[in-house]
């Protein structure tokens, strides 16, 4: 067979155990390892559809880099799963070379599966894309890479979705992800922010208006974009708390100031709105200016609700969670978690019935600071009616970093009366270690492990696994996000003692009867990263 020496140098641009040349969406050739690689011989994938050897979750990452690929840029390696329905990723590279008739050269090589959660588009949550950030923040250090990050806004695309039928509105979210995707690193390394926002990292770029032109190219909307580089060398401490600061920012503002030149000037213009809003926080939490909200915890067995948990409010129908990250940033979350105990401790001294169990959140942070304790002890012996009534819930929104000094502290409040329960378990990368140097009552399952069990297999076997591990250790579980019946059944079944959601009750001014799940509330939507425990 004779091949052009055009399309050899196409597909010689990057070193690979299988190549391949596309054109018109077709694979026109194969070359190298298809059948190790691909599960194919060469013969097999000539003439076969390129997009349907990949998962449909990838299809539109797949979508966007072909659409793009004449502007002659290398667009990968991306980490694309494949459609044989065994868990097998591959890492390819594209480029569309000129005076090579169209034809698309891909370089193929093996690649290993991201263990970091993903939406059905294919998009990360906030918390592990960054997550990501941070591995490949070190890796940067490193290997030298450059990166940067690309805050992008889809003008009108939350009010172009919300006017369309329901499938053609699914379309449009996919279409979209696809194209955020195509634009960062690996393929992956992409968070939705909001209904208009997204953020990507990505290998440095020498012209940025590429990325606008690409994303216009695919979604019929207006976009802009805020480029930034991450400087290397730095700390990835120092540069992940910058992440936040810029992703926060432009969450909160949008696209509406010049755009900065760098990560520490994003992060030096989010600290000092933060600084204010900081001590606006600080003046809340000092004069315990925020409200109490009660949301049932259900026995299983029962159907009665076993206690309530308190979350903190400080404005009316507005998540207090980025108040509470700005809590631990700035070292208010013991005072704030001293506040909300003594509060919680002042409502179980009123009620008369002594029936009423209140479970309160305290900080990683919080817990391993011996004043905290001994500020627990004096209001318990102020308000004897209270002792044997409170849970404490210790979060993983900040790291415990002395565990042995943690666990003294759950037994001193274990020794006044009080169970402890370990929060969110599975959403931080510490929880077995947690839970084996910790001797807790009590583990609430992390609800993104929950909300879907009705419908995901996989989920539901690590649910059950943990029920088992607990079980052994003596400990109660309770899951939370329990939205449905169909996900009450597969939790009971589990073994889960305890159960907690909208299925039995929104959060509200005043403990209230669980409802019954003939009566449940349709669920509200939510912010992906928003800790439930927090509200």
């Amino acid at each position: 067979m004779s091949i052009d020496p055009r399309r050899l140098l196409g597909l010689a641009f990057a070193s690979a155990d299988l190549l391949v040349e596309i054109r018109d969406g077709k694979i026109d050739m194969a070359l190298g390892a298809a059948q190790r690689i691909l599960g194919q011989s060469e013969a097999a994938l000539s003439g076969k559809v390129w997009r349907d050897l990949f998962a449909e979750v990838d299809g539109s990452l797949i979508d966007a880099i072909l659409a793009c690929a004449d502007d002659g840029a290398r667009r990968g390696p991306v980490s694309l799963r494949l459609a044989d329905g065994e868990d097998r990723h591959v890492n390819v590279v594209m480029r569309a070379l000129p005076e090579n008739k169209g034809r698309i050269s891909c370089a193929v090589t093996s690649g290993q599966a991201s263990s970091a959660k993903v939406d059905d588009k294919g998009l990360h949550p906030r918390e592990s894309f960054e997550d990501i950030a941070k591995g490949l923040f070190e890796a940067a250090r490193v290997t030298g890479l450059e990166l940067e990050l690309a805050m992008i806004e889809f003008s009108g695309l939350g009010d172009k979705r919300a006017s369309l039928p329901r499938a053609e509105a699914e379309a449009l979210d996919i279409q979209v992800a696809g194209a955020v995707r195509a634009e960062s690193h690996g393929g992956s390394a992409a968070t939705r922010l909001s209904d208009d926002r997204f953020a990507v990292l990505r290998a440095k770029d020498d012209n940025p208006e590429n990325l606008t032109r690409r994303l216009g190219q695919m979604v019929a909307l207006d976009v802009a974009a805020h480029v930034v580089t991450l400087e290397g060398g730095g700390a990835p401490a120092r540069a992940m708390r910058a992440l936040r600061y810029a992703l926060d920012d432009f969450l909160r503002e949008g696209l509406k100031d010049t755009p900065p030149m760098s990560l520490s000037e994003a992060m030096n213009r989010s600290v000092k709105r933060t600084l204010a809003r900081a001590g606006a926080l600080g003046v809340a939490v000092s004069q315990r200016r925020f409200n109490l909200a009660f949301q049932p915890v259900v026995n299983l067995m029962t159907g009665a609700a076993h206690h309530h948990e308190v979350l903190v409010r400080f404005e009316e129908g507005v998540s207090p969670f980025a108040l509470i990250r700005m809590a631990e940033e700035f070292d208010l979350i013991e005072e704030l978690d001293q506040a909300i105990v003594e509060q919680a401790i002042r409502r179980l001294a009123q009620d008369r019935s002594g029936d009423l169990k209140l479970a309160v959140n305290v900080s990683g942070r919080t817990i391993v600071n011996e004043s905290f304790i001994d500020n627990v002890e004096r209001e318990l012996n102020k308000y004897d009616r209270a002792k044997g009534r409170l849970i404490f819930e210790i979060t993983e929104t900040s790291t415990i970093d002395d565990l042995p000094r943690a666990n003294r502290h759950i037994q001193s409040l274990r020794a006044l009366g009080s169970l402890v329960c370990l929060d969110d378990f599975g959403a931080g990368s510490a929880s077995f270690a947690y839970l084996q140097e910790l001797n807790l009552d009590i583990v609430k399952i992390d609800g993104r492990y929950v909300r879907e069990l009705a419908d995901n297999g996989r989920d539901g076997a690590m649910v059950r696994r943990l029920v088992e591990l607990c079980r052994d250790l003596n400990i109660r579980t309770v899951a939370e996000m329990v939205e449905t019946s169909e996900v009450e059944d597969v939790v009971r079944k589990a073994g889960v003692d305890f159960a907690q959601g909208w299925l039995y009750g929104r959060p509200a001014d005043m403990p209230q009867s669980a409802l019954k799940p003939s009566a449940a509330t349709k669920p509200l939507a939510r912010r992906a990263g928003a800790s439930e425990s927090w509200g």
